[in-house]
């Protein structure tokens, strides 16, 4: 388009009556009044100003039928590239005239506007952004407070111009929080108001979401009214999973569980002049069980009405998950063999940093820590061996205590005359580790929940949520005695959800361990045994750290993780028929003497290096793997395995 024609917009389009109207189909348009033809006749540009020269370029017709003369595809393609050349010469030009300013320190007035220039039409320009947060910065040292504060109010009107363009530009989103922090006199209610009506056009928008909590937590808008607005946009919307997600973490603010924070038992918050420090971003707790039983019936609202949203179906997980553990030290194992002392705590932690004492006799003792295996800088097992003689004399008792310094946690342990080992232990019962302690309001509540789900599984057979949702309440009430059960429906969920088929094994390994765990507990032995279970996954080893035999052969396991190094008390290891092609775990483990691994994928001798720090192996199975038909394979493994004295190819 030629240069006189910029700015020049076409006037809006004359009403026109349909054919049959006061105008014969096929005729000349109506001038609009009456029923008229209307002549229209195009003079050349040279004649014309810039608006007729536009109504010779879009309305020009040809003589014989009357109709707008389209240009062709490649004719418009033309224009759309020297348009956006013409644009892109413009947005170089002022891109590199700001970078030139900066790298001149030049923090004025002048950067302001270009930066502006440039955010209007590509709001996601970070360095822009950056930009203009020096300059803001210089001004503030500048201006008087109400200066700054005008200054800062317009920044806000223009980051909300940028967001009309892009609702979901990053950065305009973390400036407006910057600058919201900056203001000396900030109006939480106006930006309250913003992300209110951000959100009701797009109830997904997690940025606005995320500065809706840097909102509320900086105004202290009360935890209840908070809850309230969630309860509106999920009463509009049940699939609004932020609304969801946001309550999840309001409801252990309002109705905390009794004894997780004894000033706050579980009420109905409605003092609306509740402090900062209420706020639902400072605390997280456990829900009491009363508000729970309220949660389970309106999520069972929302997802009976669509039942393949899985935006309820997600927080309804929640519901039934498990708090957060105690950090405590959850095992203190001693053995005179070795002098070795072993400290299992509920938590991965770092003991090099956490404070780490122990106490033998009344004496601290400087020992060095290490963790399980050196790829873990915080690991759930730390190991150290105590100075020669302090405890390997059988005929002498002793008494040991770890400190937990950090946390103000300590644990005893004692090592009797007579013992080669003790150890001190919260079992996985004791510490409610798969499951909560339930009362009978609530074990009644979620039998009626299996039920609900059970009915709706009837009309919805092929929902795996409905499945999965119906396994976590069989653990919730019962592991144990719906363990046969919660295998079949996960078979049903790799069938109606084959994608997800790898996540549902793993999630039933994870099960499969649990249940046998308590197993093992329960019987009072230092066996585990889950032979045959299709177990795709190991979890859960540092509850293992005092089994002495474990055999997980015919499973599809294909590595046996760093983790494994926790097991310091196994003796024997029998994983046959698998596919493992990785002994990394394997590692420094000083009690192990067999290790059975037939029919797997070890392919290569450095596969077996990690073995080498086990000073107790004497018996090797490798047979069926393809590295015993290497070449001399024998020969180099007595080399490298010198104290195996029974290796079986």
């Amino acid at each position: 388009m030629h240069k006189e024609t910029e700015g020049v917009s076409l006037p809006p389009p004359q009403q026109r009556l349909p054919a049959g109207r006061g105008q014969r189909a096929g005729a000349a348009p109506s001038s609009g009044h009456g029923d008229r033809p209307q002549t229209l006749t195009a003079r050349p540009p040279s004649t014309q100003g810039a608006a007729s020269f536009l109504s010779f370029e879009l309305l020009q017709r040809s003589d014989m039928h009357g109709r707008v003369k389209v240009k062709s595809t490649a004719q418009q393609e033309e224009e759309k590239r020297k348009e956006r050349e013409k644009k892109l010469k413009v947005y170089l030009t002022v891109r590199d005239a700001i970078f030139k300013k900066r790298g001149n320190g030049e923090l004025d007035d002048e950067a302001l506007q270009l930066t502006q220039q440039l955010l209007s039409s590509n709001p996601d320009f970070a360095t822009l952004w950056n930009y203009r947060r020096e300059i803001l910065l210089h001004l503030e040292t500048v201006k008087e407070e109400e200066e700054t504060q005008k200054l800062y109010e317009a920044e806000l009107l223009f980051i909300e111009s940028c967001l009309k363009m892009n609702p979901k530009s990053y950065g305009s989103w973390h400036h407006r929080g910057w600058v919201s922090s900056r203001l000396p006199r900030p109006d939480w209610t106006r930006e309250l108001s913003l992300c209110d009506r951000c959100l009701s056009l797009d109830d997904r928008n997690f940025h606005c979401w995320d500065y809706r909590r840097l909102v509320v937590k900086a105004s202290g808008v009360p935890v209840d009214q908070e809850l309230q607005f969630t309860d509106r946009l999920i009463g509009s919307n049940f699939s609004n999973y932020s609304s969801w997600h946001y309550r999840s973490t309001l409801l252990p603010l309002l109705h905390p569980e009794p004894g997780s924070e004894p000033a706050s038992p579980c009420r109905k918050h409605t003092n609306t002049h509740t402090s900062p420090t209420a706020s639902p971003q400072t605390h997280s707790h456990r829900v009491c069980e009363e508000q729970l039983l309220k949660e389970y019936e309106l999520v069972q609202n929302a997802f009976f009405t669509d039942p393949n949203d899985q935006s309820a179906w997600f927080y309804y997980r929640w519901l039934l998950g498990r708090a957060e553990r105690e950090e405590l030290i959850s095992c203190v194992y001693a053995s005179r063999e070795g002098e070795r002392v072993a400290v299992a705590f509920s938590k991965p932690v770092n003991a090099l940093a956490e404070g780490l004492m122990l106490v033998l006799d009344g004496q601290q003792h400087q020992v060095e820590w290490r963790s399980a295996h050196p790829r873990f800088r915080h690991s759930p097992v730390w190991l150290c061996e105590l100075p020669p003689g302090s405890i390997s004399d059988i005929n002498n008792e002793h008494n040991l205590t770890v400190h937990w310094t950090e946390k103000h946690a300590h644990r005893d342990c004692a090592l009797y005359t007579g013992r080669l080992e003790s150890w001190c232990r919260d079992s996985a019962t004791d510490q409610e580790l798969f499951r909560s302690e339930l009362s009978v309001e609530k074990t009644s509540v979620l039998q009626s929940e299996l039920q609900s789900c059970t009915q709706l599984l009837e009309l919805e057979p092929q929902n795996k949520w409905c499945v999965l949702t119906i396994i976590l309440l069989m653990r919730a009430l019962d592991p144990l005695g719906h363990e046969k059960e919660t295998l079949a429906h996960f078979q049903t969920l790799k069938e109606v959800d084959p994608m997800r088929s790898s996540y549902y094994s793993d999630l039933c390994s994870k099960f499969m361990i649990e249940n046998t765990i308590l197993k093992m507990e329960y019987a009072e032995v230092r066996v585990f045994s889950l032979s045959d279970k299709n177990l795709s996954t190991l979890c859960h080893l540092d509850q293992l750290l005092l089994v002495t035999h474990i055999n997980l052969s015919s499973n599809q396991l294909v590595t046996l993780p760093p983790q494994f190094a926790m097991l310091h008390c196994l003796e024997v290891l029998e994983a046959d028929d698998n596919a493992i092609e990785n002994l990394e775990g394997l590692y420094h483990l000083p009690k192990l003497e067999e290790v059975s691994l037939k029919n797997n994928q070890i392919s290569k001798l450095s596969d077996l290096e990690p073995l080498v720090s086990c000073p107790k192996l004497t018996r090797l199975d490798l047979r069926g793997n393809p590295v015993t038909k290497t070449a001399n394979i024998q020969a180099e493994l007595t080399q490298l395995l010198p104290s195996v004295t029974d290796l079986l190819l």
